[in-house]
């Protein structure tokens, strides 16, 4: 069984990207940390069961392998770009996808230990239409058990993709707040915040 965790905002620059989602939601972030093996940085943001990450890649980091979330060759303005589904059995999972998610890395961080899927070349499955898969380790905290309460809660996440609907067929997600729609690959998030309903594409 597949969960939503949470989702992603890429950026190439983590201060800028910060800036876009506080001044889009009304909130702020905090802090989160670095992926050395990734050479990425992250802030992070709570949104009830679920939360919100911003990451790009740190440029004081030196690393010998392509980063995660295909943001070695993500350029633009931020922008929602991948989510994150945690598996009761990840590597059933991981055999069950469609396409090729990488296999299971394990990665730590402080407190937080988990397994994530990273594909060799640190792109994402189907252009991060389908979801990248991962495992808390048995123990961990999860983020939302720590991150601050700023008041806000996600309320819809839409999947936008030429095979939007291989891709639900495939996941058979009991959660009404993500849906999938046909066309150029992308993402909308639907989030309420203590201002109203906002939204992040």
């Amino acid at each position: 069984m597949l969960t939503l965790d949470h989702i992603a905002v890429a950026c190439t620059d983590l201060a800028a990207g910060v800036a876009w989602v506080e001044q889009t939601l009304g909130v702020p972030l905090q802090a989160g940390g670095q992926h050395a093996r990734y050479g990425t940085h992250n802030a992070l943001l709570g949104l009830g069961d679920t939360y919100l990450e911003v990451i790009a890649l740190d440029p004081g980091a030196t690393r010998t392998r392509p980063a995660w979330f295909g943001l070695d060759s993500f350029a633009g303005t931020p922008r929602c770009a991948n989510w994150i589904c945690r598996a009761d059995d990840l590597d059933a999972a991981i055999t069950a996808a469609p396409t090729d998610t990488g296999l299971a890395v394990p990665l730590e961080r402080g407190a937080l230990r988990w397994a994530i899927t990273v594909p060799d070349d640190g792109s994402l499955p189907l252009q991060g239409a389908y979801p990248t898969l991962m495992r808390w380790a048995d123990g961990t905290p999860h983020p939302t058990d720590t991150l601050t309460d700023q008041g806000c809660a996600l309320v819809g996440w839409q999947v936008q993709h030429p095979q939007a609907a291989m891709v639900q067929a495939q996941l058979a997600l009991d959660d009404p707040r993500i849906s999938f729609v046909a066309g150029a690959p992308g993402f909308t998030a639907t989030i309420r915040t203590p201002y109203g309903l906002r939204t992040l594409t």
